[in-house]
């Protein structure tokens, strides 16, 4: 547990069985995850990943090693392994099978990335209020912002940008990874992961 008594969190991973989804999965999915396991939505950092796929603006092929990577309380991971092991999941007309679970934990790498944080359109403004996030957390770093992004589904349309964070301290690192930044972590919003350093990072 990092300072200001944060939750301890810890990654989920469950191999995944499936094949194509829609563009706008994250929104059923979250629904199905929450069915079996309610607890779920009463925690705001609980999160589930991006799921890793090719794709375009329509539909997500999943890989045959598929992943559902799910960031919850380290309190609540036996219970959420002993509710979604064998489960399948319908999302959007589609069936997806959870296999065995492992626990990983998180881990404190200086440079860590977000595919989507939620936030304002202007790019300026979005900077400007990551910035006053993360002083609300007391935590420092360097930023880098990528592509802005959109989740459009029915029920709901999220957009933001994709952004890196380096030159981070361990402690920082935790934190950030355990609570992320933004809004919608539940749809894979906000969650950092480690991110290869590469030469000659420039920032905004």
């Amino acid at each position: 547990m990092t300072g200001n008594n944060i939750t301890e969190m810890v990654d989920m991973v469950f191999d995944l069985d499936g094949g194509t989804l829609p563009a706008a999965y994250p929104f059923a999915l979250w629904e199905a995850l929450i069915h079996r396991v309610p607890q779920l939505a009463a925690e705001k950092p609980v999160g589930v990943l991006p799921l890793r796929g090719t794709g375009n603006n329509e539909e997500l092929l999943l890989p045959k090693r598929a992943k559902l990577v799910m960031r919850v309380p380290a309190t609540l991971a036996d219970l959420v392994a002993s509710r979604l092991t064998g489960q399948q999941l319908e999302i959007t007309g589609n069936t997806v099978r959870l296999g065995a679970a492992k626990t990983r934990a998180i881990q404190p790498y200086p440079t860590i990335h977000a595919q989507l944080v939620t936030g304002a359109s202007d790019e300026i403004l979005f900077m400007e209020d990551i910035k006053k996030q993360m002083g609300e957390l007391g935590v420092t770093g360097k930023l880098i912002c990528g592509k802005r992004l959109a989740i459009n589904g029915g029920q709901k349309s999220i957009q933001g940008y994709s952004l890196v964070l380096h030159d981070l301290k361990a402690e920082a690192s935790l934190q950030l990874q355990y609570l992320g930044l933004g809004e919608d972590r539940q749809f894979g919003c906000g969650i950092f992961i480690p991110y290869k350093v590469i030469s000659g990072l420039s920032e905004d």
